[in-house]
């Protein structure tokens, strides 16, 4: 009867936190207040589950003291309460201890909830847009992990942007501004459009890809958005604005997901990919709708 709606978000990420526990439960918490912009929601409170091995561990004590202080930070600057949570310790597998690994469940509110949020897909022509800083490096990315490199540095964040990218995501939701829309987190900007096609069936060309590392860092405050060319100059009034950085990356069309001299796969295919993982992570087992 209000008009409200109410979002939730769970987030947590062991590979930012293994690299830098307190910048990664930052991020963490950043990506939450990230994931509510981009259906249009406030962030309102925030609970979380600190799960880290064994304590009496030095190094693991003080994983744990610098995780909390950078949800604290974190929290200070997105004006985010904390209202509850636990902690689960002692986790170790023979003898080696998990990598620190906060999570958070963020609740959001909507203050007029009239449409269905746009979601994770384009349409055919839309304009593919970055908002947000250009992607920093790839520790802690699921790239470097995959690699075997589970070290490097983490940048802290800039909270001041952050925010800005959140409140200008908002803003286009509202407005009805953008097709489609996902933050770019686990995987890098190389997943988050990868997804954006499977699940609208309709390909791409990407361009303004130097390499790998703009394809696969998790650098955090930026979101990738697909515009209808008539609402482009209305959605960079807006960008300039809110004094995001953002670029034009690509063209949603045809069936093809292709990135410029980097690679071309067919949608069909990511969609078999997408679909397939959890038999094929079984080994092969049947999987019954």
């Amino acid at each position: 009867d209000t008009g409200r709606g109410l979002a939730l978000t769970t987030d947590g990420n062991h590979r930012w936190c293994a690299v830098n526990p307190r910048v990664g439960a930052a991020m963490t918490v950043a990506e939450s207040v990230l994931n509510l912009a981009c259906v249009g929601a406030t962030p309102q409170a925030l609970v979380n589950c600190l799960n880290f091995g064994n304590p009496e561990n030095p190094v693991v004590m003080w994983q744990l003291s610098e995780a909390v202080d950078g949800m604290a930070e974190a929290c200070h600057a997105f004006q985010l309460p904390v209202i509850g949570g636990n902690v689960s310790l002692y986790n170790e597998s023979q003898g080696t201890n998990i990598d620190p690994t906060p999570v958070v469940g963020v609740i959001g509110l909507i203050d007029e909830l009239t449409a269905v949020p746009p979601g994770l897909s384009w349409n055919e022509g839309d304009r593919i847009i970055l908002l947000g800083p250009e992607a920093n490096g790839l520790c802690g990315s699921a790239w470097a992990f995959q690699k075997g490199h589970r070290r490097g540095s983490l940048e802290m964040m800039d909270f001041d942007l952050h925010q800005r990218v959140c409140e200008l995501t908002r803003d286009l939701v509202a407005k009805s501004l953008v097709t489609g829309l996902h933050d770019v987190s686990s995987g890098g900007l190389g997943v988050c459009a990868a997804e954006m096609a499977i699940h609208s069936g309709i390909g791409c060309t990407l361009a303004r890809i130097p390499d790998h590392i703009s394809f696969f860092s998790e650098s955090p405050s930026r979101v990738l958005v697909a515009v209808n060319s008539e609402v482009i100059p209305e959605v960079e009034e807006l960008v300039t604005q809110y004094d995001v950085p953002h670029a034009r990356i690509g063209l949603a069309h045809g069936d093809t997901f292709t990135v410029k001299n980097l690679l071309s796969v067919s949608v069909p295919d990511l969609q078999k990919k997408w679909n397939s993982r959890l038999v094929d992570a079984l080994d092969g087992g049947t999987a019954q709708g």
